[in-house]
């Protein structure tokens, strides 16, 4: 009775410790889920830049998508251009965004005039 009773005091503590320890595990493990986590942002921005309209504002569009992969702000004939860059379809498998996978939104006094690769290469 006192060796099994001094077993469990010994015991006790130790498992008491052990509570609470849990192993968190993200993605699904397998070796691909690097491009599937961009995949999923360039579908998230496909979505949110289909929903635009012209004449949203710049910080409220921002606000919108989020973070650019690219920013340019330029005067032309004496207008302040801002040009936005989402990433939203993979060109290169080199893990890294250049603007020929975004989709830039053109800013005209800070308001949304104009989004597309055709629209920039009008500017």
């Amino acid at each position: 009775m006192k060796k099994s009773l001094a077993t469990l005091l010994l015991i006790a503590p130790l498992t008491l410790g052990l509570t609470g320890c849990i192993i968190v595990a993200d993605g699904d493990g397998k070796h691909g889920s690097f491009i599937s986590d961009h995949e999923d942002r360039e579908f998230e921005n496909r979505k949110k830049i289909a929903r635009l309209e012209n004449g949203m504002g710049y910080i409220a569009a921002q606000d919108y998508l989020g973070v650019p992969d690219f920013n340019e702000r330029y005067e032309k004939d004496g207008e302040t251009i801002q040009v936005l860059f989402y990433r939203t379809n993979r060109v290169h498998s080199d893990s890294m965004t250049t603007k020929d996978e975004c989709t830039p939104l053109i800013f005209k006094a800070d308001k949304l005039v104009s989004w597309g690769e055709s629209a920039y290469k009008e500017l």
